[in-house]
Protein backbone atom coordinates (compact mmCIF):
# COMPACT_ATOMS: atom_id res chain seq x y z
CA UNK A 1 0.00 0.00 0.00
CA UNK A 2 1.26 3.52 -0.67
CA UNK A 3 2.55 5.48 2.12
CA UNK A 4 1.96 8.57 0.89
CA UNK A 5 -0.68 10.75 2.94
CA UNK A 6 -4.15 12.01 1.65
CA UNK A 7 -6.01 15.21 3.22
CA UNK A 8 -7.88 12.49 5.57
CA UNK A 9 -6.75 13.17 8.80
CA UNK A 10 -5.09 10.46 11.28
CA UNK A 11 -8.09 8.81 12.90
CA UNK A 12 -8.11 8.61 16.77
CA UNK A 13 -10.81 6.96 17.87
CA UNK A 14 -12.20 3.73 16.04
CA UNK A 15 -15.68 3.20 17.49
CA UNK A 16 -16.11 -0.66 16.18
CA UNK A 17 -12.87 -2.02 17.59
CA UNK A 18 -10.26 -1.56 20.29
CA UNK A 19 -6.88 -0.70 18.72
CA UNK A 20 -3.28 -0.23 21.05
CA UNK A 21 0.29 0.36 20.19
CA UNK A 22 3.03 -0.13 21.92
CA UNK A 23 6.52 0.94 20.30
CA UNK A 24 5.51 -0.69 16.85
CA UNK A 25 3.17 -3.51 17.98
CA UNK A 26 -0.08 -2.66 17.37
CA UNK A 27 -3.13 -4.67 18.75
CA UNK A 28 -6.44 -4.80 17.05
CA UNK A 29 -9.17 -6.54 19.51
CA UNK A 30 -13.04 -7.46 18.32
CA UNK A 31 -14.33 -6.48 21.38
CA UNK A 32 -18.06 -7.34 21.67
CA UNK A 33 -17.76 -10.46 23.75
CA UNK A 34 -21.03 -10.38 24.71
CA UNK A 35 -21.97 -11.19 21.15
CA UNK A 36 -18.87 -13.35 20.65
CA UNK A 37 -17.01 -10.79 19.00
CA UNK A 38 -19.54 -10.79 15.69
CA UNK A 39 -19.13 -8.46 13.00
CA UNK A 40 -21.35 -5.39 11.96
CA UNK A 41 -21.12 -3.83 8.74
CA UNK A 42 -19.02 -0.78 10.93
CA UNK A 43 -16.58 -3.37 12.23
CA UNK A 44 -15.94 -4.32 8.58
CA UNK A 45 -15.12 -0.76 7.69
CA UNK A 46 -13.20 -0.24 10.62
CA UNK A 47 -10.72 -2.73 10.04
CA UNK A 48 -10.60 -2.03 6.09
CA UNK A 49 -10.00 1.47 7.05
CA UNK A 50 -7.42 1.14 9.90
CA UNK A 51 -5.13 -1.64 8.36
CA UNK A 52 -4.93 1.06 5.56
CA UNK A 53 -4.35 3.57 7.35
CA UNK A 54 -1.72 1.90 9.33
CA UNK A 55 0.33 0.50 6.35
CA UNK A 56 0.28 4.14 4.82
CA UNK A 57 1.91 5.11 7.99
CA UNK A 58 4.57 2.85 8.48
CA UNK A 59 4.90 2.95 12.30
CA UNK A 60 3.44 -0.22 13.01
CA UNK A 61 6.09 -3.17 12.28
CA UNK A 62 3.47 -5.90 13.28
CA UNK A 63 0.09 -6.81 14.20
CA UNK A 64 -1.84 -8.59 16.57
CA UNK A 65 -5.70 -9.36 15.76
CA UNK A 66 -7.48 -10.73 18.58
CA UNK A 67 -11.26 -11.03 20.10
CA UNK A 68 -11.95 -10.14 24.17
CA UNK A 69 -14.01 -12.64 26.12
CA UNK A 70 -15.01 -16.19 25.48
CA UNK A 71 -13.63 -16.70 21.62
CA UNK A 72 -12.03 -15.09 18.92
CA UNK A 73 -14.90 -13.84 16.03
CA UNK A 74 -18.17 -16.16 15.99
CA UNK A 75 -18.31 -14.43 12.17
CA UNK A 76 -21.17 -11.98 10.77
CA UNK A 77 -23.88 -10.92 13.07
CA UNK A 78 -26.97 -12.69 12.18
CA UNK A 79 -28.88 -10.08 13.21
CA UNK A 80 -27.37 -6.88 12.03
CA UNK A 81 -26.02 -8.19 8.82
CA UNK A 82 -27.49 -11.61 7.54
CA UNK A 83 -31.09 -10.12 8.36
CA UNK A 84 -30.17 -7.03 7.16
CA UNK A 85 -28.83 -8.36 3.54
CA UNK A 86 -32.17 -10.18 3.06
CA UNK A 87 -33.86 -6.50 2.19
CA UNK A 88 -30.68 -5.25 0.28
CA UNK A 89 -30.75 -5.25 -3.50
CA UNK A 90 -28.42 -6.89 -5.93
CA UNK A 91 -26.25 -3.54 -6.19
CA UNK A 92 -26.28 -3.16 -2.35
CA UNK A 93 -24.92 -6.83 -1.66
CA UNK A 94 -22.01 -6.37 -4.13
CA UNK A 95 -20.85 -3.17 -2.16
CA UNK A 96 -21.21 -5.64 0.84
CA UNK A 97 -19.22 -8.25 -0.31
CA UNK A 98 -16.84 -6.09 -1.63
CA UNK A 99 -16.01 -5.00 0.97
CA UNK A 100 -15.43 -8.10 3.01
CA UNK A 101 -13.44 -8.78 0.68
CA UNK A 102 -11.18 -5.41 0.82
CA UNK A 103 -10.62 -6.45 4.34
CA UNK A 104 -8.84 -10.16 3.57
CA UNK A 105 -6.98 -8.28 0.26
CA UNK A 106 -5.82 -5.27 3.13
CA UNK A 107 -4.59 -8.41 5.97
CA UNK A 108 -2.59 -10.17 2.68
CA UNK A 109 -0.80 -6.28 1.79
CA UNK A 110 0.08 -4.87 4.53
CA UNK A 111 3.80 -4.25 4.95
CA UNK A 112 3.85 -5.60 7.99
CA UNK A 113 3.16 -9.30 9.36
CA UNK A 114 -0.10 -9.82 11.07
CA UNK A 115 -0.33 -12.78 14.15
CA UNK A 116 -3.91 -14.18 14.92
CA UNK A 117 -4.43 -14.76 18.25
CA UNK A 118 -7.50 -17.19 18.75
CA UNK A 119 -9.01 -18.76 21.29
CA UNK A 120 -12.61 -19.81 21.43
CA UNK A 121 -14.52 -20.03 18.34
CA UNK A 122 -13.51 -18.67 14.54
CA UNK A 123 -16.82 -19.13 12.78
CA UNK A 124 -17.71 -17.55 9.19
CA UNK A 125 -16.14 -14.30 8.71
CA UNK A 126 -14.18 -15.33 11.92
CA UNK A 127 -12.44 -18.18 10.32
CA UNK A 128 -11.41 -16.05 7.50
CA UNK A 129 -9.82 -13.13 9.27
CA UNK A 130 -7.86 -15.44 11.43
CA UNK A 131 -6.82 -17.33 7.54
CA UNK A 132 -5.52 -14.46 5.59
CA UNK A 133 -3.35 -13.44 8.55
CA UNK A 134 0.59 -14.47 8.25
CA UNK A 135 0.94 -16.67 11.71
CA UNK A 136 -2.05 -18.05 13.46
CA UNK A 137 -1.46 -18.59 17.60
CA UNK A 138 -4.21 -20.98 19.11
CA UNK A 139 -4.94 -22.00 22.01
CA UNK A 140 -6.51 -25.46 22.77
CA UNK A 141 -9.87 -24.22 23.31
CA UNK A 142 -9.70 -22.62 19.53
CA UNK A 143 -12.00 -24.32 16.81
CA UNK A 144 -12.37 -23.15 13.34
CA UNK A 145 -15.35 -23.66 11.34
CA UNK A 146 -16.34 -21.93 7.76
CA UNK A 147 -20.13 -21.71 8.14
CA UNK A 148 -20.80 -20.65 4.71
CA UNK A 149 -22.45 -23.13 2.99
CA UNK A 150 -24.50 -23.95 6.46
CA UNK A 151 -26.32 -20.10 5.35
CA UNK A 152 -26.87 -21.52 2.15
CA UNK A 153 -23.80 -19.71 0.77
CA UNK A 154 -20.58 -20.56 -1.70
CA UNK A 155 -17.90 -21.97 1.29
CA UNK A 156 -15.60 -19.43 -1.46
CA UNK A 157 -16.61 -16.43 0.41
CA UNK A 158 -13.83 -13.40 1.16
CA UNK A 159 -11.04 -15.59 -0.78
CA UNK A 160 -11.80 -18.90 1.35
CA UNK A 161 -11.39 -20.55 -1.51
CA UNK A 162 -8.32 -18.91 -2.82
CA UNK A 163 -6.32 -19.04 0.61
CA UNK A 164 -7.49 -21.97 2.18
CA UNK A 165 -6.19 -24.72 -0.23
CA UNK A 166 -2.89 -22.47 -0.19
CA UNK A 167 -2.18 -23.01 3.12
CA UNK A 168 -3.99 -26.71 4.61
CA UNK A 169 -4.00 -28.40 0.34
CA UNK A 170 -7.20 -29.06 -1.71
CA UNK A 171 -8.14 -32.25 -0.10
CA UNK A 172 -8.71 -30.54 3.22
CA UNK A 173 -10.20 -26.97 1.63
CA UNK A 174 -12.87 -29.16 -0.07
CA UNK A 175 -13.76 -30.99 3.09
CA UNK A 176 -13.81 -27.74 5.53
CA UNK A 177 -15.43 -25.21 2.61
CA UNK A 178 -18.17 -27.96 1.46
CA UNK A 179 -18.84 -29.33 4.76
CA UNK A 180 -18.51 -26.22 7.40
CA UNK A 181 -17.57 -28.68 9.95
CA UNK A 182 -15.72 -27.29 13.47
CA UNK A 183 -12.18 -27.97 13.19
CA UNK A 184 -10.39 -28.17 16.81
CA UNK A 185 -7.02 -26.93 17.98
CA UNK A 186 -5.39 -30.90 17.31
CA UNK A 187 -6.56 -31.12 14.02
CA UNK A 188 -6.06 -27.94 12.70
CA UNK A 189 -2.27 -28.19 14.06
CA UNK A 190 -1.95 -31.38 12.03
CA UNK A 191 -3.35 -29.62 8.84
CA UNK A 192 -0.92 -26.70 8.98
CA UNK A 193 -4.12 -24.60 9.67
CA UNK A 194 -2.76 -22.97 13.10
CA UNK A 195 0.51 -21.84 13.02
CA UNK A 196 1.72 -22.50 16.92
CA UNK A 197 -0.52 -24.42 19.61
CA UNK A 198 -0.10 -23.24 23.22
CA UNK A 199 -0.64 -23.98 26.21
CA UNK A 200 -3.91 -23.18 27.55
CA UNK A 201 -5.29 -19.28 28.02
CA UNK A 202 -1.52 -18.73 26.50
CA UNK A 203 -2.49 -17.52 22.63
CA UNK A 204 -2.72 -13.95 23.09
CA UNK A 205 0.73 -13.97 25.16
CA UNK A 206 2.75 -16.07 22.75
CA UNK A 207 1.31 -14.05 19.97
CA UNK A 208 2.15 -10.65 21.63
CA UNK A 209 5.97 -11.87 21.84
CA UNK A 210 5.83 -13.17 18.18
CA UNK A 211 4.77 -9.72 17.46
CA UNK A 212 7.73 -8.14 19.68
CA UNK A 213 10.33 -10.70 17.79
CA UNK A 214 9.11 -9.69 14.29
CA UNK A 215 8.77 -5.73 15.35
CA UNK A 216 12.26 -5.67 16.62
CA UNK A 217 13.23 -7.24 13.61
CA UNK A 218 14.69 -6.15 10.00
CA UNK A 219 11.23 -4.73 8.69
CA UNK A 220 11.79 -4.08 5.36
CA UNK A 221 13.15 -7.41 4.47
CA UNK A 222 10.18 -8.87 6.51
CA UNK A 223 7.84 -6.78 4.22
CA UNK A 224 9.43 -7.98 1.08
CA UNK A 225 9.00 -11.78 2.25
CA UNK A 226 5.47 -11.06 2.85
CA UNK A 227 5.08 -9.44 -0.44
CA UNK A 228 6.91 -11.99 -2.41
CA UNK A 229 4.83 -15.04 -0.41
CA UNK A 230 1.57 -13.12 -1.91
CA UNK A 231 2.71 -12.23 -5.34
CA UNK A 232 4.30 -15.63 -6.07
CA UNK A 233 1.47 -17.72 -5.51
CA UNK A 234 0.32 -17.73 -8.94
CA UNK A 235 3.19 -17.18 -10.78
CA UNK A 236 5.33 -19.59 -13.24
CA UNK A 237 9.04 -20.18 -11.31
CA UNK A 238 10.45 -18.20 -14.00
CA UNK A 239 8.49 -15.34 -13.06
CA UNK A 240 8.94 -15.59 -9.25
CA UNK A 241 12.97 -16.32 -9.67
CA UNK A 242 13.35 -13.00 -11.52
CA UNK A 243 10.92 -11.02 -9.07
CA UNK A 244 13.03 -12.45 -6.33
CA UNK A 245 16.35 -11.43 -7.95
CA UNK A 246 14.98 -7.87 -8.31
CA UNK A 247 13.97 -7.77 -4.91
CA UNK A 248 17.71 -8.87 -3.74
CA UNK A 249 19.17 -6.15 -5.33
CA UNK A 250 16.87 -3.16 -4.01
CA UNK A 251 17.73 -4.30 -0.79
CA UNK A 252 21.06 -5.47 -0.74
CA UNK A 253 21.12 -1.48 -1.51
CA UNK A 254 19.66 -0.76 2.18
CA UNK A 255 21.09 -0.20 5.45
CA UNK A 256 19.96 -2.99 7.09
CA UNK A 257 21.97 -5.20 4.61
CA UNK A 258 24.81 -3.32 5.66
CA UNK A 259 24.20 -3.34 9.66
CA UNK A 260 24.38 -7.18 9.52
CA UNK A 261 27.89 -7.03 7.88
CA UNK A 262 29.08 -4.18 10.18
CA UNK A 263 27.45 -6.12 13.06
CA UNK A 264 28.77 -9.80 12.35
CA UNK A 265 32.31 -7.87 11.82
CA UNK A 266 32.20 -6.30 15.17
CA UNK A 267 30.38 -9.61 16.97
CA UNK A 268 27.08 -7.65 17.98
CA UNK A 269 23.83 -7.85 17.24
CA UNK A 270 22.34 -6.03 14.45
CA UNK A 271 20.75 -2.79 14.79
CA UNK A 272 18.17 -2.83 12.32
CA UNK A 273 16.40 0.15 11.29
CA UNK A 274 14.26 -1.03 8.34
CA UNK A 275 16.09 0.14 5.51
Amino acid sequence: MSPFPSSAPHTDDWCHLRLTTDDGVATVTLARPEKLNALTFGAYADLRDLLAELSRERSVRALVLAGEGRGFCSGGDVDDIIGATLAMDTAQLLDFNRMTGQVVRALRETPFPVIAAVHGVAAGAGAVLALAADFRIADPSARFAFLFTKVGLSGGDMGAAYLLPRVVGLGHATRLLMLGEPVRAPEAERIGLISELTDEGQADVRAAALARRLADGPALALAQTKALLTAELDMPLAAAVEMDAATQALLMHGEDYAEFHAAFTEKRPPKWQGR
